[in-house]
């Protein structure tokens, strides 16, 4: 997948003054595994109201299938591509070429070259904003989970970041009710996130960075891919000038920083 992110295995527990216990139900989705999780014995029905939606987002989103509309598109110049997707996916698309034209190219849907397309780094965000809008107001405490894209759908919930392969978060914060986040990282797959600039070379110098939005997990997904890619510095002054609304929590190997 393009800038494809790691399927992030944050450890969410619950927080607050809430002690009710914790349900979670999971499924393999998008090449990573979806979770529900709630206050209270509801994520079984919860997870059977999102399931449609993270199946349609890969049915047209799905960049290793030349059938999907995402495979039918890639050959078409952006305009074409705008004028012809499916309404439900057209946000994606939007939202995929700006952040491309924001960032010089650093994030680039095409950067496999002129005829590809992948969305790897967005469409999950975007297919967790889909399954909270369908939650609506959840009647219980809701947290969706699509490959470490998260989101607060009602309440507030305790997320750790692991910052290696196995090992135990070192990084927490509280992830506040209609908040999303997400995490880029090296160290489950190696440099696997794509610099769009250099048409595929490695992105390098950050180990992990999380992206909190206050409202939106697609740009959380998008961010955390861009941040990955510029780096700390230049990584965080487009943050601050863009999109001031996130932020980001960065891991280089040294130590951890807001």
């Amino acid at each position: 997948m393009m800038h494809s992110r790691i399927a992030f295995a944050a450890m969410v527990v619950a927080c607050g003054c809430s002690r009710a216990p914790v349900d979670r139900a999971e499924w393999p989705v998008m090449g990573t595994v979806a979770a529900v999780q709630t206050r209270g014995a509801a994520a079984g029905a919860a997870a059977e109201a999102v399931r449609p939606v993270f199946a349609e987002i890969e049915r047209l989103m799905n960049a290793h299938d030349a059938g999907s509309e995402l495979g039918r598109l890639a050959p078409l110049a952006d305009g074409d591509v705008l004028g012809r997707c499916s309404p439900v996916a057209r946000p994606c698309y939007e939202a995929a070429f700006r952040m491309r034209d924001e960032t010089g190219g650093a994030f680039d849907p095409r950067w496999r070259g002129a005829g590809t397309m992948d969305l790897g780094a967005i469409a999950k965000g975007y297919a967790v904003d889909l399954a909270a809008e369908r939650l609506g107001r959840a009647a219980v405490d809701t947290l969706v989970d699509l490959g470490g894209n998260l989101k607060a759908v009602r309440g507030d919930w305790k997320v750790g970041i692991r910052t290696s392969a196995g090992g135990e978060p070192s990084e927490s914060f509280v992830l506040r009710e209609g908040e999303a986040c997400a995490t880029s990282a090296e160290y489950y797959r190696g440099s696997h996130i794509r610099d769009g600039r250099t048409k595929g070379a490695p992105a390098s110098g950050v180990r992990c960075v999380t992206v909190v939005h206050p409202s939106s997990a697609m740009l959380a997904d998008a961010l955390s891919t861009t941040m990955f890619i510029l780096g700390r510095e230049r990584g965080g002054r487009f943050l601050s000038e863009r999109y001031p609304e996130a932020r980001a929590i960065w891991y280089t190997g040294r130590h951890n920083e807001d």
